[in-house]
């Protein structure tokens, strides 16, 4: 028997050296018929990541306008391959925002990539990530695949049939590769230990490389079979080092694009049922398996409710998407009826907190559950949620028919509770069984963070009071000059009645409220508002005018809200504003004062939160007013920044 085997593998091996001289043969008189064919250089678009190109060395062109922050870029000289290709660019300096050629050339992963501010591309840091790359100017030669000095590598497919006895086989034939070296100028092909195979006829092709003088040309037939680290196989013969080099996650780092805190509020009432629970805990599981979970990007947590809620486990108990399935499979269902205000509520005052992994600077994502309808309320306890800047979801599975109607206890639950009613917050699910096809749906949603609507930021999450100077020293005409600024700085924010409220104050010696947060709610409104707003005339009486805006103003603020009063002035106050600055400093209202011509620098000063050189600001002239508002709203957003947020 071992006679049989050794001439097998020796037939083997002669017919495969045939074949490679044949090819090589072949390749040689091709070469001096053909042309070399062009290299054309691909245009990508600036949101192509290095990651989504197999090949290791490639050149492209990028399209100008690259320098867009939405363009992400991770790392500084070496970047993530999870970057941009062109943003990196940009960031290098190879390229400025017009576009133009680059050579990109993939290198190993890196255990960190810091992140920097270069060519008006601020690019980000990243823990860990699987691949790299670094980019350079335009060559004038295209990449060719790795060979031989003086040779070019060719590209030769062998068909091989085999016919072999009945037992299986128990190793793969693969070829590998050869590396290059300079005393040679072939290529040999390492044939590995052949096993037994089925009694079948199978056919299997691989790739192999020849070398042929540099100054040959390609053969047109064959440089498309070539993408460079590929092998192209079939009838099962995968080598095991590919596929421990396909996985596409990093180790436990998590989507970096995807960065979000989320709850998942699961229904485990009673009328859920054993199997559509079992249904709904699959969906969980694929869904963290889609979000690629990790401390760098998305951190889940599950809370179940029935008749009372509790938490599973919350943002930092599973930080990888293979520990959260493990710990969804092993959920019990809980039963009761099902309140999904009181769950809503549960998760507002305890889940999003620091100690629950609550990481501050990413937004708050609850996606809610819910079989047919709730037991109780949602409208009120979704509110309070939404102000403290939760992102409610709602999936509803089989919701009511129109005979059923009449039990449901708050129609249209659904959308009282999420933060926008344009379909985006809110998925209808008609059967359990089509619940599947709604996990991509869904992570796309809740990773589209320009679009979370109720996350907090600085132009959302305020209360601004007006507080403005109608005395006789300002003029009509400056006056008008005062409420476009006013205008100009209200633009700016995000209006709504669970977003930024506007409201303001004019005085004198007296003072009288034009209009309160709760009056006018969308953008429009508040601007035509404050162009009604009409000239008084009179006295300077700054104090006063701060008390007032303290109680007819900021005591009816939102307990949720961050307090601003922007306070316009152009002179000195009749009376004393000392204590009525330290009254609204201790009541949490964070003051801005605005000096104009003759104000007094130094009450600028006493009525500013500190530091005062952040909070008051000086124009010489009321038609300088407009030039300090990018410098005031650029500070207002610094201090939300650097505040602890919900």
């Amino acid at each position: 028997m071992e006679i049989v085997v050794l001439t097998m593998k020796a037939s083997v091996i002669e017919m495969f050296l045939v074949l490679l001289v044949t090819g090589i043969h072949s390749n040689k008189e091709t070469t001096k018929k053909v042309k070399r064919p062009k290299f054309t250089v691909p245009q990508i678009n600036c949101d192509v990541k290095a990651g989504k190109i197999i090949n290791p060395e490639f050149v492209v062109k990028c399209p100008a306008g690259c320098q867009d922050p939405r363009y992400h870029v991770y790392g500084t000289d070496i970047y993530a391959s999870y970057s941009s290709v062109c943003g990196a660019a940009v960031h290098s300096g190879v390229l400025d925002n017009s576009g133009g050629k680059i050579l990109v050339r993939k290198v190993a992963g890196q255990s960190g990539y810091k992140g920097s501010y270069s060519n008006g591309v601020q690019s980000l840091s990243l823990p860990r990530w699987r691949e790299s790359f670094i980019v350079s100017g335009e060559t004038t030669k295209a990449y060719q695949k790795p060979s031989v000095p003086g040779t070019t590598a060719q590209p030769v497919t062998l068909i091989r049939v085999l016919r072999t006895t009945t037992a299986e086989a128990t190793h793969t034939t693969t070829l590998s590769k050869p590396s290059p070296s300079a005393g040679s100028s072939t290529s040999s092909p390492r044939p590995q230990p052949m096993g037994q195979r089925s009694q079948e006829l199978e056919l299997w092709s691989t790739t192999v490389y020849t070398s042929s003088p540099s100054s040959a040309g390609t053969n047109p037939g064959e440089t498309d079979l070539w993408k460079p680290g590929s092998v192209l196989l079939n009838a099962g013969f995968v080598p095991k080092e590919e596929l421990s080099t396909q996985s596409s996650e990093p180790v436990s780092q998590g989507d970096p694009s995807c960065k979000i805190d989320l709850s998942f509020l699961i229904d485990g009432s009673a009328s859920i049922g054993k199997r559509r629970f079992r249904i709904q805990k699959q969906f969980l599981a694929d869904v963290a398996q889609a979000l690629h979970i990790g401390p760098a990007g998305p951190l889940m947590g599950v809370v179940q409710y029935g008749d009372n809620p509790a938490t599973h486990f919350n943002l930092k108990t599973h930080v990888s998407s293979q520990d959260l399935k493990t710990a969804i499979e092993k959920i019990t269902q809980r039963g009761g009826l099902s309140n999904v205000g009181r769950a809503i509520s549960f998760v507002t005052k305890n889940f999003f907190s620091k100690v629950n992994g609550n990481r501050g600077g990413a937004p708050n994502v609850a996606v809610v559950i819910v079989d047919g309808w709730p037991t109780d309320k949602v409208e009120e306890a979704s509110r309070l949620a939404r102000e403290s800047g939760i992102n409610i979801f709602f999936i509803t599975i089989e919701s009511a028919v129109e005979n059923e109607k009449q039990y449901v206890i708050e129609p249209n639950f659904a959308n009282k509770a999420v933060c926008r009613t344009n379909g985006f917050y809110s998925l209808n699910v008609q059967s359990w069984f089509s619940l599947h096809k709604t996990v991509q749906p869904l992570v796309k949603r809740v990773c589209d963070t320009e679009r979370l609507a109720c996350s907090k930021t600085c132009f959302n999450s305020a209360d601004i009071g007006f507080v403005i100077d109608g005395s006789s020293s300002v003029g009509t005409s400056n006056f008008r000059t005062v409420l476009q600024f006013v205008a100009n700085l209200s633009k700016e924010f995000e209006i709504s009645d669970t977003d930024t409220r506007i409201g303001a104050v004019q005085y004198t010696y007296e003072q009288r409220l034009e209009f309160g947060f709760d009056d006018y709610n969308t953008k429009p409104d508040i601007l035509n508002a404050i162009k009604r707003v009409g000239y008084w005339s009179g006295g300077t009486s700054t104090g006063a005018a701060i008390n007032y805006a303290l109680e007819q103003l900021f005591k009816k603020s939102k307990p949720n809200k961050r307090k601003l009063m922007i306070l316009i002035t152009d002179g000195r106050s009749y009376d004393d504003v000392r204590i009525p600055a330290m009254v609204a400093h201790h009541k949490g209202v964070i003051t801005y004062a605005i000096g104009v011509a003759w104000a007094a620098q130094d009450e600028l000063e006493v009525i500013a939160t500190h530091p005062a050189k952040d909070h008051s600001f000086f124009v010489d002239e009321f038609d300088n007013l407009y030039k300090s508002v990018p410098k005031i709203i650029q500070n207002i957003c610094t201090e939300f920044n650097s505040q602890p947020r919900n």
